[in-house]
C-alpha cells in the first residue's frame, strides 16, 4: 500500500515539474497571486487614435466586468430574463473604484518595461496614415528592431490601428477572460499584461526585415 502510495506521489510529482514552465499554468498562478495577495500594475488609457489620457498605478488591482440584465419573449409568448456582460467595466484600485467604457486601457504588471512606444513621427512616415496589416506594421517598427532582444514582439494598437507600444519577450501567451469584456490577458516571461478595447499583433521577431 505504502509503494503504491509513493507511486503515486512521484507521479504527482513529476507531472507537476513537467507543466510547471507552462505559459498557461503561470497565467492561472498569477490569477491566484492577484486575488490573494494583490499585483502591482501601471494603468494607461489612450483615445481612439492612441493618444495617452490618463495613467495610474496601485498595490491591489481588480478589474470587474458587470452584468446587464434583459427581458426576452420566447415562441410561446412566455418571458425570460436573460444576462450578459456590458461594456462597462469596474476597476478598483487600492480600495478606490473607477468605470471605464470605450477607452482603450493598458493593465502592466510592474517590472514589464515596454520596448518602444511609438510617436507622431512613425505614424505620419505611413503612406496614407495605413497602418494595419503585418506588413505597414513591420515598415513602422522597422527601425526599432534592434531594441527587441527577445523572440517575439507584441505590438499593441488603437481602436483605429495606431501603435501605440510595443513589449518584446520569449514567451508568449495569451487568451480570452470569460468574465472582463472586450479584454485580452497576455503572459510576456511570466509578466501580466491586460489590454482592453486595443488591436495588438504577436509576432515572431524574424518577421521583421
Amino acid at each position: 500500500m505504502k509503494k503504491r502510495l509513493v507511486a503515486v506521489i512521484s507521479l504527482i510529482l513529476v507531472v507537476c515539474l513537467t507543466f510547471s514552465s507552462c505559459a498557461f499554468l503561470k497565467s492561472r498562478m498569477k490569477d491566484v497571486k492577484g486575488k490573494l495577495i494583490g499585483v502591482s500594475y501601471n494603468i494607461e488609457g489612450y483615445d481612439n487614435i492612441g493618444n495617452l489620457t490618463s495613467t495610474t498605478s496601485g498595490k491591489n488591482i481588480d478589474i470587474t466586468g458587470n452584468i446587464t440584465e434583459g427581458m426576452s419573449v420566447d415562441e410561446y409568448g412566455n418571458e425570460t430574463t436573460s444576462y450578459s456582460l456590458s461594456s462597462v467595466i469596474t476597476i478598483t484600485i487600492d480600495g478606490k473604484e473607477m468605470e471605464s467604457c470605450g477607452d482603450t486601457l493598458i493593465f502592466a504588471e510592474k517590472g514589464l518595461k515596454k520596448d518602444v512606444e511609438f510617436s507622431n513621427t512613425d505614424i505620419n512616415a505611413e503612406e496614407n496614415n495605413s497602418i494595419s496589416g503585418l506588413t505597414s506594421t513591420a515598415r513602422v517598427i522597422n527601425k526599432y528592431k534592434n531594441y527587441f532582444g527577445k523572440s517575439r514582439i507584441v505590438v499593441i494598437k488603437s481602436q483605429l490601428g495606431v501603435p501605440i507600444c510595443a513589449y518584446s519577450g520569449e514567451e508568449v501567451y495569451w487568451e480570452l477572460p470569460d468574465d472582463l469584456p472586450k479584454t485580452t490577458k497576455l503572459l510576456i516571461d511570466g509578466k501580466v499584461l491586460y489590454i482592453h478595447r486595443a488591436n495588438f499583433q504577436i509576432i515572431d521577431s524574424a518577421l521583421i526585415k
